[in-house]
């Protein structure tokens, strides 16, 4: 699938972060506004426009962010949808959203906004939101990534005294101009982890530090880098939640199972695929760590193998696009394993990353 280069002045960003909601002090939530003020932070590194970044917090008393920021409640946030996004000219959208969410009876995920309380649980529906900005009523934003750190929990299970509100955005005429890229902390039914004494979500932080220095990176390296630190944290007895990645592209549609069953029980141990282990075995090697190393050892492999491959400056983001890349040409996997034993004589390492590409190659759907 090739993916569009966006430059910075051309990409927008909807950041949305709601610790303290109408509900009351049972919904705080310690993480949100901080996780969202720290990708505000990563995507003006990237040289995204500050005119290009509409924040919308709802922060929890006492920890007020010292930037300007819009309110996120439910009026606001459906105009950023209805007439802020629209309106605009920019190539790529940014969702990023941490807060509250519930899966309806439809099973359509409801974004709760601050101003939500248990009788009237005012929220943005995801699904909604989706089909508005891929009609014509969103001409623009023709490649969007939408990153969302909420609980996806059955509403049922909650036993609120009152149904969950239905709202459709107004949408436009259906075309095949969009892309649409979701990332989800978490699968179907299942908690988001977070850390209240951090202030962080641990998808949202796990996020953060797996980012390249593209302002709307390649997201297939980036879920599978994140969803390989959360399973490390499912070994860890830390959180249960599974990532769980959804692509919408002109003519193609796909969601990519995150790992182990979601009803697996804590004893249980965690599945680690082969690909993200033989990623492992790789990483293990010091000489991976190094952008100029990691360079030496592509120019040991064959220029046909290496022509079209994904590059990045992160380690993990990296060797996974190096990998992905190589298991789609027959035997390149044992090039990569000549050139890095070429490189790294270290016996103990070479068995461990000879069993891991045996284990890549006998599997059917690497």
């Amino acid at each position: 699938m090739n993916r569009p280069t966006v430059q910075p002045h051309q990409v927008f960003a909807l950041v949305v972060g709601i610790e303290r909601y109408a509900a009351g002090r049972d919904w705080d939530l310690p993480g949100p506004a901080r996780d969202a003020l720290r990708f505000c932070d990563w995507l003006r590194a990237r040289g995204v426009p500050e005119s290009n970044i509409q924040l919308h917090l709802s922060p929890l008393p006492g920890t007020a962010p010292g930037v300007p920021f819009r309110a996120a409640d439910h009026d606001c946030l459906r105009r950023a949808f209805v007439e802020d996004i629209p309106r605009r000219d920019d190539q790529a959208l940014w969702v990023w959203w941490g807060g509250h969410g519930v899966l309806d009876v439809d099973e359509n995920l409801a974004l709760y906004a601050a101003d939500a309380t248990l009788t009237d649980r005012r929220a943005i529906d995801v699904e909604s939101a989706l089909t508005r900005l891929r009609s014509d009523a969103t001409p623009c934003h023709t490649t969007q990534m939408w990153l969302i750190d909420a609980c996806r929990t059955f509403d049922e299970h909650h036993h609120f005294p009152q149904s969950l509100p239905v709202e459709r955005l107004p949408t436009g005429a259906r075309h095949l101009a969009h892309r649409q890229t979701l990332m989800f902390a978490a699968g179907r039914g299942q908690r988001a982890g977070n850390d209240p004494l951090r202030r962080l979500g641990l998808f949202s932080d796990i996020v953060l530090g797996e980012l390249s220095d593209d302002p709307l990176p390649d997201p297939l390296p980036l879920f599978e880098a994140v969803k390989a630190k959360l399973a490390v944290l499912r070994a860890e007895g830390r959180t249960e939640q599974i990532p769980s990645l959804r692509l919408e592209t002109p003519g193609h549609s796909e969601r990519l199972p995150a790992g182990p069953r979601p009803d697996a029980g804590p004893g249980e141990r965690v599945a680690v695929t082969p690909m993200a282990a033989l990623v492992t075995a790789l990483l293990a090697y010091p000489l991976m760590k190094d952008r100029d190393e990691r360079q030496a050892l592509i120019n040991e492999l064959p220029p046909a193998a290496v022509a079209r491959m994904p590059r990045h400056t992160t380690p993990r983001v990296d060797v996974i696009g190096i990998v992905r890349s190589l298991s789609a040409v027959r035997d390149s996997l044992w090039k990569l394993y000549d050139a890095v034993t070429l490189l790294d004589d270290d016996p103990d390492r070479a068995r461990e990353l000879r069993r891991r590409i045996e284990d890549v190659a006998e599997d059917p759907s690497p």
